[in-house]
C-alpha cells in the first residue's frame, strides 16, 4: 500500500492522470505523547485524508481538540523523525488559520499537496526546493510513521499535545464480505418485516 500511495503521489506531481485514490490516517494527540512528556489533560484527534484524483491531490484535515492547559498559539504537522513513533523533527506543514487563543476548538482544512504555500519553507528547501520533492518526502514520512501533529500553547510553547500519524487500516476482503453479508441480512429482515406488516393489515 505504501508503494502504491507513493507512486500515485509522484504521478500527480508530474501531472499524470491516475485513478482516484484515497488513504485515511489518524492521530491521537496528548501531553504524555509530547517530547518531553507533560501532564496536560488536553487531547485531540486528527483525521487526515490524502486524496489523489486526476488533476488534483489534496490533504484534508479535521482535528477537534479540548482541555488544553494554555491557550492555543499554532499547530503543525512535523516530519520526518529518524525513527517511527519517536523523536522530534521540524515543521513540514503549518496549519494556517488554526484557531488561536482558545483551549478547545476544531480545525478543518483542505491543503493542496502540490502547492508551495502548503509547506514550511525550510521543509521545502530540505527536499529539493520543489513541491514534488516535498510531497514525496511527506507521504513517505506519513507511511513510515515519522510524522506527527503538534499543538503549541501559551503554557507549552514547544508543544502541549502531539500524536504520531498512522494509516487507518484498510478492511481485508473477508471483512468486506462479512460487511456485505451483514448488510444483505439487514435488508432481508427489513423487507420481511414490511411484508409481514402489510399482510396483517
Amino acid at each position: 500500500m505504501k508503494q502504491v500511495l507513493s507512486v500515485l503521489a509522484l504521478a500527480a506531481a508530474a501531472g499524470l492522470a491516475s485513478p482516484a485514490f484515497a488513504q485515511t490516517y489518524r492521530a491521537i494527540a496528548s501531553g504524555p505523547a509530547e517530547s518531553p512528556p507533560n501532564g496536560s489533560p488536553g487531547s485531540g484527534m486528527a483525521a487526515i485524508e490524502l486524496r489523489f484524483d486526476p488533476g488534483t491531490s489534496n490533504m484534508t484535515v479535521d482535528m477537534p481538540f479540548t482541555d488544553l492547559v494554555g491557550t492555543s498559539l499554532e499547530a503543525h504537522i512535523h516530519c520526518c523523525t529518524t525513527d517511527a513513533f519517536t523523536g522530534t523533527s521540524g515543521v513540514a506543514i503549518p496549519f494556517a488559520d488554526f484557531p488561536t487563543g482558545v483551549k478547545s476548538g476544531t480545525f478543518s482544512a483542505t491543503l493542496p499537496l502540490y502547492e508551495e504555500a502548503t509547506y514550511d519553507p525550510a521543509f521545502l528547501a530540505a527536499n529539493g526546493g520543489t513541491v514534488k520533492g516535498a510531497a514525496s518526502a511527506f507521504v513517505s514520512g506519513l507511511n513510515a510513521n515519522e510524522a506527527y501533529v503538534n499543538i503549541h500553547t501559551s503554557a507549552y510553547p514547544e508543544g502541549e499535545i502531539r500524536g504520531f500519524i498512522v494509516a487507518a487500516p484498510i478492511p481485508e476482503p473477508s471483512e468486506w464480505a462479512m460487511l456485505a453479508g451483514g448488510l444483505g441480512a439487514l435488508w432481508w429482515v427489513g423487507r420481511r418485516r414490511r411484508w409481514e406488516a402489510s399482510w396483517q393489515r
